[in-house]
């Protein structure tokens, strides 16, 4: 979509657009930087772990870029941002294995690995029961 026609759906002008975002990659980063931040603030607010892994999916499934940021490819999470999402995650993670819900075997790389396959996998069957088999095979 161009940048002309965001400007229009945002109802500002395109100058506006432009002065703040000069290209669209500039405007990806900041729409998927925004999005990272409220997935920061959504595990940091008290969030189920279980509740907060379905979050995770939802987001990918609903932006692409948030999608390919998450797995790696495409759009590269700046270091910062990625580190306060992960840290946020891991301590949810934490903390659901201390209370004794979720397996104490399980690490933050296999959350974000299956995070991931369930995304593709929603994607490309059009189903989301995955997280729910996933989420329960997680219980300790």
């Amino acid at each position: 979509m161009p940048i002309d026609e965001i400007a229009r759906r945002a109802g500002v002008g395109a100058g506006t657009v432009y002065r703040h975002f000069p290209t669209k990659e500039s405007l990806i980063e900041a729409v998927v930087l925004d999005r990272l931040q409220a997935l920061t603030d959504k595990a940091r607010s008290g969030i189920d772990f279980a509740e907060f892994f379905t979050v995770m999916v939802e987001a990918g499934l609903t932006n692409r870029a948030i999608a390919d940021a998450l797995a790696g490819g495409g759009y590269q999470i700046p270091a910062d941002a990625d580190a306060a999402l992960n840290a946020a995650f891991a301590q949810l993670l934490h903390e659901a294995q201390q209370r004794g819900t979720i397996r104490p075997d399980v690490t933050l790389d296999d959350i974000q690995a299956l995070v991931i396959g369930c995304v593709v996998t929603a994607r490309h069957r059009g189903a989301t029961v995955l997280v729910e088999i996933v989420v329960d095979g997680l219980h300790a």
